[in-house]
């Protein structure tokens, strides 16, 4: 992947113009990622109306995109955290707040706000993604595979549900270009401590930006001036800044200033450390006993780690130490529940992956096998088999 800068867009070309060329390769699969969630969702209703559904599969099916997390951050935005104990504590507070300002609009209900806001960060995320791509490259046809591969990714029906990985995305990839300049260009350290205290206050996985800035800190310490290093310094804290922001106000409204890292690390969450071989082999045998939701991890964990690898090779090594960071959390816990979306947010293997389909062929193949598995991981956490 070569660093030097795509072709920029002419001087007179205004915001909307430049903002338009951006969204115009997104436009497509992120449509047509929304048409096949939801297609997935009406066979789920047409499964349950004729079946003999328990209850827990009826309440998945009838909270539609507001099921699983998103039926939390619904709740949070409308009645904030109070009301729903230390449980609620696992899911971080800038989401569900734009979500409450949203619904301050007429006629906009929280849950709209919640759906709303989490597809367009998808969009804007996408895009930005797109932008990276071009930046480095300076090779469209890789940016809109970049774009189609994210979009239709397994996992990626979290990015139509009221999840807060869009939002996150927005965060991860805005940074990344404030880091990622090109060649004789100073990164933006500034911009990138904002983005990075945005992202960790989205979600708990947005602290490991300060891995990337780490790496293009030290890559530029050498010849930075005082006012950069400065920049460089406020970016590297920004998203420990971010999540002890969150830690902080749980302290004053708990007592407790760990306790939302508690929840989330509890059993019957991610869990805390263990042994990911281990993790790994409980979830194989899963399939030996009919928990296809387990079972189902194994090959995309072996995937991503494949993958990642090629990370290390093809992309810059802040790319690689952001993705190893969220796979290394995502394989740390005692269960492997939600591992692919957790990876959806290593974005770099994204690009990675998309740097093997140049061939149209291979491409179309992909993109199909990856449209049927949206399907089909959709149409499970519909039907409460597997955890998203």
């Amino acid at each position: 992947m070569r660093a030097e800068p795509a072709v920029a867009a002419p001087a007179s070309a205004g915001f909307g113009s430049r903002a338009v060329a951006l969204v115009r390769p997104v436009v497509l699969p992120f449509a047509l990622a929304r048409v096949i969630v939801l297609g997935a969702l009406g066979v789920a209703h047409l499964v349950i109306s004729r079946g003999h559904p328990g209850p827990a599969e009826v309440f998945r099916v009838h909270q539609g995109l507001l099921a699983w997390d998103a039926g939390f951050y619904e709740s949070i935005a409308r009645f904030g955290y109070a009301p729903f104990g230390h449980q609620a504590l696992r899911f971080f507070p800038l989401f569900p707040l734009a979500a409450r300002a949203l619904a301050v609009v007429p006629k906009v209900s929280d849950g709209v706000a919640v759906v709303v806001l989490a597809n367009l960060g998808a969009l804007i995320g996408t895009a930005l993604l797109v932008a990276l791509v071009r930046r480095e490259s300076n090779d469209d046809a890789l940016a809109r595979r970049s774009a189609w591969l994210l979009s239709l990714a397994p996992s990626a029906f979290t990015l139509v549900l009221g999840y807060a990985e869009g939002f996150l995305l927005v965060c991860t990839t805005a940074c990344f270009l404030c880091l990622r300049q090109g060649v004789g260009r100073k990164p933006s350290w500034w911009w990138a401590a904002a983005f990075g205290y945005l992202g960790a206050l989205t979600r708990p996985l947005g602290v490991l930006l300060m891995l990337p800035v780490a790496v293009e800190g030290l890559r530029r310490w050498g010849r930075a001036a005082g006012p950069e290093r400065m920049g460089m310094l406020a970016a590297l804290v920004a998203p420990v800044a971010g999540i002890c922001t969150f830690l902080g106000w749980s302290a004053a409204s708990f007592g407790d200033f760990l306790l939302p890292v508690r929840v989330q690390t509890s059993a019957g969450h991610h869990g805390g450390l263990s042994d990911p071989l281990r993790t790994l082999f409980d979830d194989a045998r899963g399939a030996f006993h009919h928990h296809v939701g387990t079972a189902l991890h194994i090959p995309f964990v072996l995937l991503v780690v494949v993958v990642l690898v090629f990370v290390w090779l093809r992309l810059p090594a802040s790319y690689g130490a952001f993705a190893t960071g969220i796979v290394v959390v995502a394989l740390s816990g005692t269960n492997l529940d939600s591992f692919e979306r957790y990876a959806l947010s290593a974005f770099p293997l994204v690009i990675v992956g998309a740097m093997g389909l140049a061939s149209r062929r291979v491409e179309r193949v992909v993109l199909a096998l990856s449209a049927l598995g949206l399907f089909g991981y959709a149409l499970l956490a519909f039907l409460n088999v597997v955890v998203p």
